[in-house]
């Protein structure tokens, strides 16, 4: 399947998808978007303009997704070895912010990729046709198709590194959705190497909820949001920096934020449970009748630059009636959508570019289902 707005970064088809156990992340300043003070004067009048006709808008600490890392004593690679289509001046400059500890967890057996590379393989296959479902072993190579591995949450070794740095949200308007944002990724290339060095590429979060009669849950975005209004969308936002650092004790205004007040495995906390909390704030479903996420893997929008979602499943112990009930009371966010849509499963794997129903799903949501789809966390 082909479609402009969207495409796969990475997918876990090879474990259906893994567990908070098998993921980690590697902190680093090394991992921030490249300032410059053009730039930087862009995005303050950007963001001038904005809140002037948006007023209600307010900025917000947010992790960047950097590059990210499979690793693996189970995969048959040598040390650091990156996929055919990575050049070799591409792999150093990967490899160039490890720490001691990193190296020595990736000799095992690792494959690295920063984020443009990955994102413009990506696209170079979404440019040449394809089958309706990409194959497991088409993205990114990350799921070689020789490796046999099971979703087992006791299993010791991380399977796959997140590389995360800190951005915000006023960075990600004036840089993203910028109507410079083809220039910013020029001078991205010409002075990092890297067509994103600039751009802020916030990492989101969305979940494909299920319920427990086999639907899976859509709702349709208000007009009044900033992104995709009157579209149908999954439940889904942002993993937050100041819930790490609150957690952690530390008080601090969004402002203050930096990488090293926080540690990796409360980091990697927050990525999965914030799934967990956009699904309670958006559809009013208790956390205690949601099943562990399941991260499937990270999709990019190209209609905000090739911003990064990570996408889960996550079951519900409730049935779609139950669920009805509960959203049309309101959630905490219940502003930010006006509908609830349920699709059932055997649905959502069928849908593809020629149905209807796509054209009305937001690219979040198109992220997102191509990944289930790929991935198939609930199969047998």
């Amino acid at each position: 399947m082909t479609d402009s707005e969207v495409s796969l970064l990475l997918h876990c088809a090879a474990w259906r998808g893994l567990l908070q156990a098998q993921v980690q992340v590697e902190l680093s300043e090394r991992f921030n978007r490249q300032t410059d003070p053009a730039v930087d004067r862009h995005i303050e009048e950007v963001w001038t303009e904005r809140v002037s006709k948006e007023p209600w808008l307010f900025n917000g600490s947010k992790f960047r997704l950097h590059s990210f890392c499979l690793s693996s004593s189970s995969v048959s690679h040598p040390a650091c070895t990156p996929p055919p289509h990575t050049p070799s001046s591409d792999r150093a400059k990967e490899q160039q912010g490890d720490t001691p500890h990193s190296r020595q967890r990736m000799e095992k057996s690792c494959i690295t990729h920063s984020l443009h590379d990955a994102a413009q393989s990506s696209l170079d296959r979404r440019s040449r046709a394809v089958n309706q479902v990409e194959s497991a072993d088409s993205v990114s190579a990350l799921s070689p198709a020789s490796s046999t591995f099971s979703k087992n949450a006791d299993d010791p070794e991380p399977l796959l590194t997140l590389r995360l740095g800190l951005t915000c949200y006023k960075d990600y308007l004036g840089t993203n959705w910028s109507c410079r944002v083809a220039e910013l990724r020029q001078r991205g290339e010409a002075e990092f190497g890297d067509a994103l060095a600039l751009l802020a590429q916030p990492l989101g979060v969305g979940g494909v909820l299920c319920t427990a009669d086999g639907q899976v849950v859509l709702i349709r975005r208000s007009q009044k949001v900033a992104e995709a209004g009157g579209l149908l969308d999954i439940p889904g936002g942002h993993p937050e920096p100041k819930v790490v650092c609150e957690r952690l004790g530390q008080a601090v205004c969004e402002e203050q934020i930096s990488v090293d007040m926080m540690q990796q495995r409360p980091v990697v906390s927050e990525l999965f449970s914030s799934v967990c909390a956009e699904i309670r704030d958006e559809v009013n479903i208790p956390l205690s009748s949601l099943g562990e996420p399941v991260l499937m893997g990270v999709a990019l929008n190209h209609t905000s630059a090739g911003r990064p979602s990570a996408e889960f499943y996550v079951s519900c112990s409730l049935t779609s009636d139950e669920v009805r009930k509960l959203y049309w009371k309101g959630g905490a966010e219940a502003h930010e959508s006006t509908d609830i849509v349920f699709l059932g499963r055997t649905e959502v794997l069928q849908l593809d570019i020629s149905c209807p129903l796509w054209a009305e799903l937001c690219p979040s949501a198109k992220g997102a289902v191509l990944l289930y789809q790929t991935v198939r966390p609930d199969s047998a």
